[in-house]
């Protein structure tokens, strides 16, 4: 056992971790899931890379950029994900974790813990609101707030660097961190969900003001995007807008001219 499985496992076990079990065996030990993942994101990341991974939950994208030889900063707000991140990333020095929500200002503000299902935690009381009631939602509960340091993107930027690829996956708080970022990048993806497809709207618009001109899109957890030909930001909002409330989330990949540069 090398000391990254030991960490995951030793994880699982561990009293202020366990609700974080299910995540890591999904998450983690699964090379052919692992493979698709690098082969998805090598279309974004190059060796030498800065990434950031915003709303990391436990790292299993951390690991897809780590193995493409990016750099990555890692958020994340919720205590016992970042303790993970720390535990399973201890030995790599390219792996920086940052506790904490961003959004579109920094200073602090209240997070919502659902502790059955860590991974759809959210700072969004909207995104809460629009769960309510909603087929295939009616089971999850947000049972804890905690208050907790928010951070922007043109923060982390400011100390980190400029990244050449952000993931955002934030449970409808997509559009209040895309208003922490005021510059163009080459490359980002953000979270949407049917139940508020209007965030995933004023997130399109956001990024379009910034310079994003190509956008495709991933459903679920699928590792392949869903069309051959990148489109336009109203193609993308109208295809959004069609999709069944079944399809339930995924993700929108957006790409500007320096990204097809690189």
């Amino acid at each position: 056992m090398d000391a990254r499985t030991g960490a995951i496992e030793g994880l699982k076990a561990d009293p202020a971790t366990v609700s974080l079990r299910r995540s890591l065996e999904v998450y983690y030990g699964d090379p052919a899931r692992e493979a698709a993942m690098d082969a998805f994101y090598a279309r974004f990341v190059r060796t030498g890379d800065l990434v950031f991974d915003v709303g990391a939950h436990v790292g299993d994208r951390v690991g897809s950029f780590r193995r493409l030889g990016a750099r990555v900063v890692a958020v994340e707000p919720q205590a016992p994900c970042t303790r993970a991140l720390r535990a399973i990333y201890a030995a790599d020095d390219a792996v920086t974790v940052v506790e904490a929500v961003c959004g579109a200002r920094e200073g602090r503000l209240s997070f919502n813990v659902n502790s059955a299902n860590p991974t759809i935690s959210t700072a969004s009381s909207e995104f809460i609101r629009a769960a309510d009631g909603a087929a295939g939602w009616a089971h999850e509960r947000w049972d804890a707030r905690i208050e907790v340091a928010s951070v922007t993107l043109d923060g982390l930027i400011a100390e980190h660097g400029v990244p050449a690829f952000v993931k955002i996956d934030v449970e409808g708080f997509e559009d209040a961190v895309l208003a922490g970022l005021s510059r163009p990048l080459a490359a980002l993806s953000f979270e949407f969900t049917t139940i508020e497809r209007a965030v995933a709207e004023r997130c399109l618009r956001r990024v379009t003001a910034l310079g994003f001109h190509a956008f495709n899109l991933a459903l679920g957890d699928e590792m392949g995007l869903a069309f051959a030909q990148w489109m336009s930001a109203p193609r993308m909002a109208a295809h959004l807008r069609s999709l069944p409330h079944e399809a339930n989330s995924g993700d929108v990949y957006c790409r500007s001219r320096s990204h097809l540069r690189r």
